[in-house]
């Protein structure tokens, strides 16, 4: 077999149990990667809190050395299935992680994003989401954008306070509101 077909199995073989101990620790399993790394294999995982830790909250570094602990105790009882020596890499997504699911979009309420669709690309600050998609506050003029249509969208850095119209019109007037 392939070493990436290996790989691949090893990811979805772990998954499950990688999956159960992120969410006992209370976060959300973002992505596992397995890769052979020498003699060694890298399984590298991406956590990220739970939808409802509240939007705009992010993950520490006692919480990724909780977590990490947690998931390098189910690693170790299933080490048959690693089949030898592993570095585990736990991290959190950064800023630059596209907005794929609505738990992102929601997370990311009253920050500006940056939206490609197939007809037009074009920033806006996030108002509400469900699961079929979201509003946005683009210019004066607030849309309401289907998730199938999103081709990509990112999170802008913004390096100053939000205006407190647009705040005002998705909502949400304080940070604390996210």
């Amino acid at each position: 077999m392939p070493v990436a077909n290996q790989q691949g199995d090893l990811s979805a073989a772990l998954e499950p149990v990688v999956r159960d101990a992120v969410a006992a620790a209370g976060f959300e399993l973002e992505q596992l990667d397995v890769q052979r790394a020498g003699r060694r294999n890298l399984v590298k995982v991406a956590v990220d809190t739970a939808d409802a830790a509240g939007a705009g909250a992010s993950i520490g570094l006692d919480e990724v050395a909780d977590v990490s602990r947690a998931i390098a105790g189910v690693l170790d009882e299933h080490d048959h299935v690693l089949g030898g020596p592993y570095t585990l890499e736990v991290t959190s997504p950064g800023t630059d992680r596209p907005l794929t699911k609505p738990r992102h979009w929601r997370r990311n309420r009253l920050r500006l994003v940056k939206v490609r669709t197939a007809e037009e690309t074009f920033t806006g600050r996030v108002g509400a989401a469900d699961e079929q998609g979201v509003q946005l506050l683009v210019g004066d003029q607030l849309r309401q954008v289907p998730f199938a249509e999103v081709a990509h969208a990112v999170v802008e850095i913004e390096f100053k306070q939000p205006p407190p119209e647009e705040l005002a019109r998705l909502g949400g007037g304080q940070e604390g509101t996210r």
